[in-house]
């Protein structure tokens, strides 16, 4: 058996407590398009929707989770540890995280001949990568 993929992307889910600070992180500083929001079933939290080009990025608010993610990013643990946007303003995003008070794990730097990433943390602690590749 095989997948019979239907969509071009995937959607993430991102559970959190810590509604507003992540909110603002992915919709304000990130800057992905605002889809909606609606409440999760059972009315136990809220499941905000945003675009990053064809995925969604469904940030699920929660009042509180029996667990917490363990910290460290990539060496922190296994399981799904960051993921990777592709953009095509590499060092001025980067800027705009840090300016907006986000932190910075992995300074802009060439991981390959045309290829640049930064990594940045959003308010719990989850790893994007930024990766800019050069025209070439």
């Amino acid at each position: 058996m095989s997948l019979h993929i239907t969509k071009s992307a995937i959607d993430l889910g991102i559970v959190t407590t810590n509604g507003d600070p992540m909110l603002a992180f992915y919709r304000d500083t990130l800057g992905l398009s605002y889809a909606g929001h609606n409440p999760m079933p059972g009315g136990n939290g809220t499941m905000h929707r945003m675009m990053c080009g064809d995925t969604m990025i469904k940030l699920v608010v929660l009042p509180e989770t029996k667990a917490q993610a363990a910290p460290g990013g990539i060496g922190g643990a296994t399981g799904y540890r960051y993921w990777t946007i592709t953009v095509g303003n590499l060092s001025e995003a980067l800027t705009a995280c840090e300016a907006a008070g986000a932190r910075i794990v992995v300074k802009e730097r060439e991981i390959a001949p045309g290829v640049r990433i930064g990594i940045v943390a959003d308010p719990d602690g989850n790893w994007v990568e930024l990766l800019g590749l050069s025209a070439g």
